[in-house]
Formats: C-alpha cells, structure tokens, sequence
C-alpha cells in the first residue's frame, strides 16, 4: 500500500474510533438523563439532571469536531501530488514524513515514521508553500524536503 494511503487510511480509523466512542458515551449519557428524570429528588434531581446534560453537549461538540475532520479528509486526493506543500499532501523529509491533513498522531508504516497534523499546526505552517530541496526549521530541527505526494 503507497505511503500516502496508508496515512489517509490511518486518519479515517482514528475518526470512525472516535466517532464510535462519541455515539456510545451519548448513549449512555441519555440513559443517564432518562433514570435522573424519573427521580424526584429535588435540588439534588436537577443538579444531576444538569451535570449530564453539559456532559451531553460537550460530547456534542466533540462529534461535530470529528465529523468536519471527516469532512476535511473527504477532500483529499490521494492519487493526486503536488509540487507545492499544501493541505492534503504528504511530505517526506530524509527521517520521516508529514501528511498535512487531520491530526491523528504517528503512523508507522514500512519502517517510516508519517505524522498526521493539521494544515493548522505549528510545524505544518512552515512546510506550507514549500517545495522539493527546500529546508526549514522548527525548535531547533532542520527538515530537508524529499518529496512531496
């Protein structure tokens, strides 16, 4: 499997984990909201009632953040490179590679290390517009381009 797939892959995984997760911690948390309303405790009932229903929106948030994740990768062209660092690509350098898309932590794949980072990301911003033989620093690494897929 090409490098470049193997990241896309491995940032659609992370999604539709998280995306699960999410589903199921809202499952539980209607149940939860479902006992709470049939008890009649008072004060200590609509405390309840209030904790989990923040609890609810808060992992509503965070589906609506992996579902734009999605989104984003929806996107990208695999087959297609580039000449320039751009949202989508994968960069390699001579230790390792850089698919500029989601952030979805470290793949290794063949022997190489790929990290999935978002366009928005520090490191990410200064690959950008970037072409093959390029060198850029960041926190005192200097990364030579190699290619960019």
């Amino acid at each position: 499997m090409p490098l470049k797939q193997a990241a896309y892959d491995h940032c659609i995984e992370l999604i539709e984990r998280r995306l699960t997760k999410i589903q199921a911690q809202i499952k539980d948390l209607e149940a939860a909201l479902a006992s709470e309303t049939k008890s009649s405790a008072g004060d200590k009932h609509e405390t309840g009632r209030a904790m989990v229903q923040l609890e609810r929106e808060k992992m509503g948030r965070q589906w609506a953040l992996a579902e734009q994740e999605r989104k984003i990768l929806a996107k990208v062209k695999i087959e297609h490179g580039g000449i320039l660092v751009g949202p989508g690509t994968l960069v390699l350098t001579e230790n390792q590679g850089f698919f500029i898309a989601v952030a979805a932590g470290e793949l290794r794949h063949r022997g190489k290390s790929i990290y999935c980072i978002s366009p928005l990301a520090p490191l990410a911003k200064v690959f950008l517009g970037k072409g093959v033989g390029a060198t850029v620093r960041f926190n005192q690494n200097t990364y030579t381009i190699t290619a960019v897929l």
